[in-house]
């Protein structure tokens, strides 16, 4: 069955948006005659983007593409100058906010274009003054705050390497990074709140670089005046005093393909990857989605629930200061102290874009529409939507309640290896529940089976076919392991990772990870699909479902449910069968507490699938719930006691 239009643009938004400004710029009567020139070729886009975005390389490049060691390890803007700080922070209006914060106690503060330069420039010199330069690796351990955007600019702007690391994480998690690359500093605070609590970030820190002999520094940012933390003579520093230290805060001249940010993405064998992107690849694709997808512009005040560890911190940093908007900032959780927090937020800071998440959105949801309704959102222009699939319900929830079935959603899938999207909806074309309107400019994306052809009208496994700028610039000291994950399975191309498909009408569905991938009797199904129908019923929160080895038909379903009132399993497997068909009603289905999730709300199938089938677990530090994972061990322990096999 064809799913419908739910929203259009009218006249007015298309008259306004910047992808119209860019059609105009590159002479292209309408967004379809746009992306195949894109992709076709993608070093006349990159020029024209470069062009729209004012990105300017002193001294200029000599050569904007060189493939010349294979599509794999691409270069781009090849012995250009490029410092993104700069980029980021010339030209703007001084007056206008850069960013605008609002702490979890509910305190506000608001840092303009002159003020973050002004705290910019005294953070690039206090860390030369301490040592640290061109090349050095300095983890960014730090909620979300003014310091973390104004460091992450200070790091660019002498040539340093930002490590984002997730605020969750433990000393064991921080270490591992750290040590493997090769860390001179990290950034942390003192303490920070979350749901109430405070969370010791510093003394976390602490623990880890007991292992690290090499730290040279830990730099701490006051978020808490009443959290008293120790400090270390010679190697502990108060952001405060770090700032008013004498030092060069002269601009370092880098070049484009200079390492900018190592990100490090949960891996699935234990050993975490460290994402490598430069200068000119991530600030400049997220730059890119931001403005085409979301009409960010000079100070459209944008917002994303997120955390500096994941790739949304800081494409949320580098490409609003890029584009000259605001970052709008919601530290802790959208839902505590009340459950409408979200919404007061975006209330009183004037939100034009939202990013959530379809976890967040089926949390809220049980609140209910009245309680949405009684803020001011008249602002609000349009949601962005990133870390999984939709369902269904939520979606149409959200479009309702907080859309008033005309602010769109603007659904947005890629990934940190990418710098952004891979496929994102505009405001130029029209807009589907759960779906995405098309690719994003310059990625040439197609959805391919097995063998590698084309795939239409069915599920398949989403590839990009040419080089694009954000694409990463490999793994750190692991190349085997980057050519391993994405360019073995077809040579030539790029394979993400996601079950994708391509409907009659050209709109785009992601299905969850290919890695995830069920094989029922021969049929390959994406779990999301399946965990569509389970919280569709009104009593279910949440569900995970994982593929568990069966004599007769290969692989069998697992499902692990949340609920909220009455409901059986019984049910529930018969709703899967109902919509999905006999050979695909889960074998086991167990209720639980939660899911394992990370705090952006992702869920995370393989620890699921570890803890009930006694695997390895891999990397665990990403998990916000650890103890749910330990919960489905427990149950899988007492069923092996129970019914012993």
């Amino acid at each position: 069955m064809t799913i419908p239009i739910a929203w259009r643009p009218d006249d007015a938004t298309v008259k306004n948006a910047r992808l119209t400004a860019f059609l105009a710029q590159c002479g292209v009567a309408d967004f379809a005659t746009l992306y195949q020139k894109s992709i076709d070729d993608v070093e006349w886009y990159t020029r024209e983007l470069l062009r729209f975005l004012d990105v300017q390389c002193d001294p200029p490049y000599t050569q904007l593409l060189d493939t010349s060691d294979g599509i794999e390890w691409c270069r781009w803007l090849v012995g250009g100058g490029l410092n993104i700080s700069e980029v980021c922070l010339r030209g703007k209006d001084a007056k206008q906010p850069a960013v605008s914060w609002e702490g979890e106690e509910g305190s506000t503060r608001s840092w303009s274009y002159k003020a973050l330069r002004v705290a910019v420039l005294n953070c690039a010199g206090g860390l030369r003054a301490i040592g640290i330069g061109k090349g050095d690796r300095v983890g960014v351990h730090l909620p979300m705050m003014p310091e973390t955007a104004a460091l992450l600019m200070a790091l660019a702007r002498i040539g340093a390497v930002a490590v984002p690391l997730f605020t969750g994480y433990g000393p064991g998690a921080i270490e591992e990074r750290m040590r493997d690359v090769g860390a001179v500093a990290i950034v942390t605070a003192n303490a920070f709140p979350r749901r109430g609590k405070t969370l010791p970030s510093k003394t976390v820190v602490d623990a880890a670089a007991e292992r690290l002999p090499d730290l040279r520094h830990i730099i701490v940012v006051e978020r808490l005046a009443e959290a008293v933390v120790p400090m270390q003579p010679g190697r502990d520093i108060r952001w405060a005093d770090l700032c008013e230290m004498p030092g060069d805060s002269s601009l370092c001249p880098t070049l484009a393909e200079d390492p900018l940010l190592i990100i490090y993405s949960s891996g699935t064998t234990g050993k975490p990857k460290g994402i490598v992107h430069s200068h000119s690849s991530f600030p400049i694709k997220g730059a890119s989605d931001m403005a085409f997808g979301f009409d960010v512009r000079e100070r459209t005040r944008i917002a994303w629930i997120t955390d500096i560890g994941w790739m949304m911190g800081p494409w949320l940093v580098y490409g609003t200061l890029l584009l000259g908007g605001t970052i709008t900032i919601l530290e802790g959780a959208p839902d505590y102290p009340h459950p409408a927090r979200l919404w007061a937020f975006a209330s009183r800071h004037a939100v034009e874009v939202l990013g959530v998440s379809p976890t967040l959105i089926r949390a809220l949801q049980p609140h209910g529409t009245e309680l949405v309704r009684r803020y001011d959102l008249s602002a609000l222009r349009c949601f962005g939507s990133t870390g999984e699939p939709w369902n269904a319900e939520p979606w149409n929830w959200l479009f309702d309640a907080a859309g008033d079935r005309r602010r769109p959603i603007m659904n947005y899938s890629g990934g940190t290896e990418v710098a952004g999207g891979i496929l994102l909806s505009n405001p130029l074309l029209p807009n589907k529940p759960c779906g995405f309107s098309a690719p994003c400019l310059g990625i040439a994306a197609d959805v391919v089976d097995e063998h590698g052809i084309p795939v239409r009208g069915g599920v398949g496994e989403l590839v990009i076919r040419k080089p694009w700028l954000g694409m990463a610039r490999g793994f750190h000291n692991d190349s085997g392991r980057y050519l391993e994950t994405y360019w073995s399975m077809f040579p030539g191309l790029w394979r993400h990772g996601d079950f994708a498909e391509i409907d009659g009408d050209g709109h785009w569905f992601v299905h969850g990870r290919s890695d995830d991938t069920l094989k029922i009797a021969g049929k390959r199904i994406g779990p999301a699909e399946i965990e569509s129908i389970l919280v569709a019923h009104p009593n279910v929160v949440e569900a995970a479902v994982i593929g568990v080895p069966d004599e007769r038909t290969g692989n069998a379903i697992a499902a692990f449910v949340v609920r909220n009132g009455a409901v059986n399993e019984a049910e529930l497997k018969d709703a899967v069968a109902a919509e999905l068909g006999k050979p695909l009603r889960p074998a086991e289905l167990h209720f639980v507490s939660s899911v394992p999730k990370t705090r952006n709300g992702k869920i995370m199938r393989r620890m699921v699938r570890a803890a009930w089938l006694g695997l390895p677990e891999g990397d665990r530090t990403a998990i916000e719930n650890p103890s749910s994972v330990d919960e489905i061990r427990d149950i899988r322990r007492i069923l092996n006691i129970i019914l012993p096999n």
